[in-house]
């Protein structure tokens, strides 16, 4: 019996040691599981990173419909208020655009003094 063999031990192949024992196993858990964390976060950045590009991607392409929406009624606007227009759009109402000068009205007691 001078053959005993160790619980936490791997059978050794033709003499060979094993690089891997169990027991080196069991004492290295709290790294894997360290290891298994980091990939679980880095995965999960990769997809929050993903989510955010998207989200960005989708605002700036709404920023260039209301930019677009903006400039086409600004120019409507521009277009509508200009002086023909506005004569154009008041002639229904029986309003007239004035033709002649404006007469310069002044005061008769002041230029005698």
């Amino acid at each position: 019996m001078s053959e005993t063999k160790k619980v936490n031990e791997l059978p050794l192949k033709e003499g060979r040691k094993s690089l891997i024992s169990q027991q080196m196993l069991v004492q290295n858990i709290p790294f894997f599981l360290f290891l298994s964390v980091l990939a679980v976060m880095y995965i999960y950045n990769g997809h929050h990173a993903e989510k955010a590009i998207k989200d960005i991607n989708r605002t700036s392409r709404e920023l260039k419909e209301l930019q677009y929406e903006y400039k086409m009624k600004r120019s409507e606007w521009m277009f509508s208020t200009k002086q023909s227009e506005v004569v154009k759009s008041v002639e229904g109402y029986g309003i007239k655009e004035i033709l002649e000068p404006p007469i310069n009205l002044s005061d008769l007691n002041r230029n005698t003094k």
